[in-house]
């Protein structure tokens, strides 16, 4: 299995940058992965946040192929702790899917056509973080469940 994690719009902060490609490195030890970023739309002053969410959406649909299993990275979705989302990650490896792709959406969210297609939804918190921190707190928590799986001592139970 291999995992892309998708976003919308580029990291504008250099040390969040050197964050997320430190910890894309170590996760590279363990899995494939990729980040794709989606660039942010031009002109979004005369659309409105349906039609936003639309053109993201088709974006993000576009990036997938059909074997993929896409996962969005959702305020109302489900909430684990780290060794239980090291578990649910085990479960998507063993089910012998091919790519796992996670998706940040942009700052409206999901259009209707992202939601129907996606298998799962994942909240990091309740609180709300900046997209560009996100992407830091999942690759680093992808990092920490492989850690969790291989008994590694990044990650103190």
């Amino acid at each position: 299995m291999t995992i892309k994690l998708i976003a919308i719009g580029k990291t504008d902060s250099k040390p969040l940058q050197t964050l997320i490609d430190d910890y894309k490195k170590r996760l590279g030890f363990y899995i494939g992965f990729e980040l794709e970023i989606i660039p942010d739309l031009k002109k979004v002053k005369n659309l409105s946040e349906a039609q936003q969410k639309q053109k993201e959406g088709e974006l993000i649909l576009n990036k997938l192929k059909p074997t993929d299993v896409l996962i969005l990275l959702d305020e109302n979705g489900k909430q684990f702790d780290s060794v239980a989302f090291s578990n649910y990650l085990q479960k998507h490896m063993n089910s012998g899917i091919k790519q796992l792709v996670l998706v940040i959406g942009g700052p409206y969210g999901f259009s209707p056509d992202v939601y129907t297609k996606a298998k799962g939804k994942i909240s990091l918190s309740k609180m709300t973080f900046s997209h560009q921190m996100v992407r830091l707190f999942v690759i680093e928590q992808l990092y920490r469940g492989f850690t969790i799986l291989r008994n590694e001592p990044y990650h103190h139970r």
